[in-house]
């Protein structure tokens, strides 16, 4: 782990059963959400969340949830990388903070933060990875499935943050994760991969999969060249019964998936979108503990 010890800037930050007891929690917070119930683990933290790349999901999310659980919540407004030192700016934030949520562009940038804090940093996302996304999808795959060991999890999408993320979870628990996208954006950075992540361009593994995830397309490709990757109806019906489509918004529909198959029963979209607050509420738990 870089940093403080309960940092959490990549997905394999957190040991195995770091990250069980959290995914458990999340389903307990979710109850607690639904009866408005929630637990005030939170009461007298005082959590700096910091937005310095748009995006408004996760970080609505986190803010709502710290206030639900009793946390003060507040927006810093400024950027990495402008005026002052990286290092700096962590330190003056520790003198106030006893967390920091940050979502910001580079990857590297978090980690400059995460070794000069004096507390606790979250990525709320960079362009390099999306823990707390995976986290959600967990989250509400084991509410659903009761369990998250031996997934099959096949990302129709480009070497991105969501995908990066993916990966970064089979390292750290047993789910077997395959990237299926033509060759050109493959992933290959010898920090990901490992005996449970691998790579293909044969659209025939979603049918042995558990779950199916889809980014948008890159910027650089053409929408004839990927057209044999976009997830439609017709595919979704030739998966197994209990198998969960979860497009990554925002989606966009006739590119990496059709109309009809936000429709279809597998896609469960929204409702496992539900859990990235009851996860992240979970994260900032442990974190806290």
């Amino acid at each position: 782990m870089t940093g403080s010890a309960r940092n959490f800037l990549e997905f394999h930050d957190v040991p195995e059963a770091g990250l069980r007891s959290i995914i458990a929690r999340a389903g307990e917070l979710a109850k607690a959400w639904d009866e408005r119930t929630m637990p005030q683990s939170l009461a007298g933290k005082r959590i700096g969340l910091i937005a310095d790349d748009g995006g408004w999901r996760n970080t609505s999310a986190f803010d709502l949830g710290i206030q639900a659980m009793g946390g003060i919540c507040v927006h810093v407004p400024i950027g990495f990388n402008v005026r002052e030192e990286t290092g700096d700016l962590a330190g003056y934030l520790g003198n106030w903070f006893d967390m920091l949520v940050i979502r910001t562009k580079e990857l590297a940038t978090l980690k400059a933060v995460g070794a000069a804090s004096p507390v606790p940093v979250i990525n709320a996302r960079t362009r390099s990875n999306h823990p707390c996304e995976t986290l959600g999808d967990l989250a509400y795959i084991e509410s659903r499935r009761g369990s998250i060991d031996g997934l099959k999890v096949v990302g129709v999408a480009a070497d991105a943050n969501i995908l990066r993320s993916w990966a970064e979870a089979s390292i750290a628990l047993p789910i077997e994760v395959v990237q299926v996208f033509p060759e050109r954006w493959h992933i290959s950075d010898a920090a990901l991969l490992n005996r449970r992540f691998r790579v293909s361009i044969d659209m025939g593994e979603l049918l042995g999969a558990d779950i199916v995830i889809t980014d948008s397309w890159p910027g650089d490709a053409t929408s004839e060249a990927l057209a044999s990757y976009r997830i439609g109806a017709d595919l979704l019906d030739r998966l197994s019964e209990d198998a969960i489509f979860l497009p990554c918004p925002p989606v966009r529909r006739g590119e990496e998936v059709t109309t009809e198959a936000m429709e279809h029963p597998h896609c469960q979209s929204r409702a496992a979108k539900a859990f990235l607050l009851h996860a992240q509420n979970a994260l900032m738990e442990w974190v806290a503990a």
